[in-house]
């Protein structure tokens, strides 16, 4: 990620779209769910196309919607904010309409929408920072409502996070110390307890990688995802962010985890192409990026663009794909 001036989103969308088997404790968190992790997520469009009243259309870009599909299929619609802004009920109520209209459907004279369960994170919040938002949709005859539960990031202590396994929320863990700063630039000794907790996440994140529960990539994700929300919440502390890194290490993300993946993709479409070319075909690079998806090493939306092909269309290829491989394992 370069410089942005939007940079905790991209910090946001980066742990969405490269580690998304993060969102599903969170999720658990958040709603009350109980999925297992073997769940699939299939990522939404994040563009929508609001029409306005001068006939004009205007882009909306959320931060994230998906489905998990589990024993039922449910559609979510997550954002990140920094602070709290009662702004955002205005565009939660555009997303979700907005979301439940793109996979509207007309039964005769009725059309039937579904709104996605939609949730805020907090990165910074207070006494007064709400436990939820809340729409009430009043229509002739009756009234709908529901309501938008907040996570609030700095709530959660580093123990709390890791017996959650809410590792997806360790990047912005710094939040909790922003307050302290100050204290922490010019006192050596507030620092080293700072440099502590940090050697306690990645001395945690490297038990999970040994233990099998995350990979080196996710693990390395988490790590430069935490430096770039670093470097830009205390750019003005020189001391907090060249000890905190040091601790938590460089830029291991462009160096290290990127070329991890990049090698994987490498190989795989180079590998289709070889299998393309020998049959003329491109089943053997499509079947690559079904194999990447499969594993963790890719999103379906970065899949399905390579493959030039619709999201729907490619998700249904990749499930017949998955199908056929396992009546030849069942047959063997």
């Amino acid at each position: 990620m370069s410089k942005s001036s939007t940079p905790y989103d991209d910090v946001f969308r980066t742990l969405l779209n490269d580690c998304s088997s993060l969102i599903i404790p969170v999720i658990n968190e958040i709603f009350g769910e109980s999925y297992t992790g073997k769940e699939e997520i299939v990522f939404s469009p994040n563009e929508h196309f609001l029409n306005r009243q001068n006939g004009e259309e205007q882009e909306r870009i959320t931060d994230t919607n998906f489905k998990i599909i589990g024993v039922e299929t449910k559609k979510y619609h997550w954002e990140c904010q920094s602070s709290t802004d009662t702004s955002m009920l205005v565009r939660f109520f555009e997303y979700d309409t907005q979301i439940a209209l793109d996979e509207g459907e007309i039964k005769g004279n009725t059309l039937i929408v579904t709104l996605p369960h939609s949730a805020v994170l907090y990165l910074r919040s207070d006494k007064d920072t709400p436990d939820k938002l809340k729409m009430i949709i009043k229509t002739p005859g009756t009234n709908a409502e529901y309501e938008i539960p907040v996570m609030k990031s700095q709530q959660y202590t580093i123990d709390e996070i890791f017996d959650k396994n809410l590792l997806f929320l360790i990047p912005f863990h710094i939040f909790s110390h922003e307050h302290r700063f100050k204290e922490y630039e010019h006192s050596p000794q507030k620092r080293t307890t700072l440099q502590t907790e940090y050697e306690t996440i990645k001395n945690q994140l490297e038990d999970l990688l040994n233990q099998g529960c995350i990979t080196e990539y996710t693990k390395c994700t988490i790590i430069d995802m935490s430096n770039k929300v670093l470097e830009h919440i205390a750019k003005k502390y020189a001391n907090i962010r060249e000890e905190v890194k040091a601790v938590m290490g460089g830029k291991v993300l462009e160096y290290e985890a990127k070329s991890i993946r990049n090698e994987g993709l490498l190989e795989g479409i180079q590998e289709g192409r070889k299998e393309g070319r020998k049959e003329g075909k491109k089943e053997g690079r499509l079947e690559m990026l079904f194999e990447l998806v499969l594993n963790n090493l890719l999103s379906i939306h970065d899949a399905a663009s390579q493959a030039k092909l619709p999201e729907d269309a490619f998700y249904q290829k990749m499930q017949q794909y998955s199908a056929s491989l396992s009546n030849l394992s069942n047959t063997l």
